[in-house]
């Protein structure tokens, strides 16, 4: 019985410890984007990760299939000067089989200071060993990303080919 408690008080901790160190390195990969390099977060995408981001008449509509793929929708996140904020994670699974679930909040700014979007999301990712594989993004108001991108184009800012 001793045996068994030890076993499920280490597993317990590792969990926490697994979830801990996932945070941090998100963060820090999030840190990297808002400054304008997405090369961190990409090197947590499989060579076939399947990215699914709600559709629209915007630049990130639809499903982009493939690590290149999933690198120019970040090249076309950080040239509309998004940032964000990584508040949460959620992890179940073994690491051959993870589920993420993270709480992510973005905003823009035009080049004079004001703020010309925000919005909540939610990030559903799958994951094997440590790469995703799947990720789908929820947004808690899929109006803003089009009223976004009329912003970006009035500005000038032209998608990523």
């Amino acid at each position: 019985m001793k045996r068994a408690l030890a076993a499920a008080a280490l597993t317990l901790a590792g969990r926490a410890l697994l979830v801990r160190l996932a945070l941090a390195k998100l963060r820090r990969d999030v840190r990297a984007l808002n400054g304008g390099d997405y090369r961190p977060l990409l090197a947590n995408f499989a060579e076939d990760a399947v990215l699914h981001f709600n559709d629209g008449e915007h630049r990130w509509a639809g499903v982009h299939r493939g690590r290149a793929a999933v690198e120019r929708f970040l090249q076309n996140f950080v040239a509309a000067g998004i940032r964000g904020e990584l508040s949460e994670l959620v992890v179940g699974g073994p690491p051959w089989r993870m589920t993420l679930v993270a709480r992510f909040d973005d905003y823009a700014q035009a080049p004079d200071g004001r703020e010309i979007y925000r919005n909540r999301t939610a990030l559903v990712a799958h994951a094997r060993w440590g790469r995703i594989v799947r990720q789908e993004d929820f947004y808690e108001d899929t109006a803003r990303i089009d009223a976004f991108e009329a912003s970006l184009r009035a500005l000038g800012v032209q998608p990523m080919a």
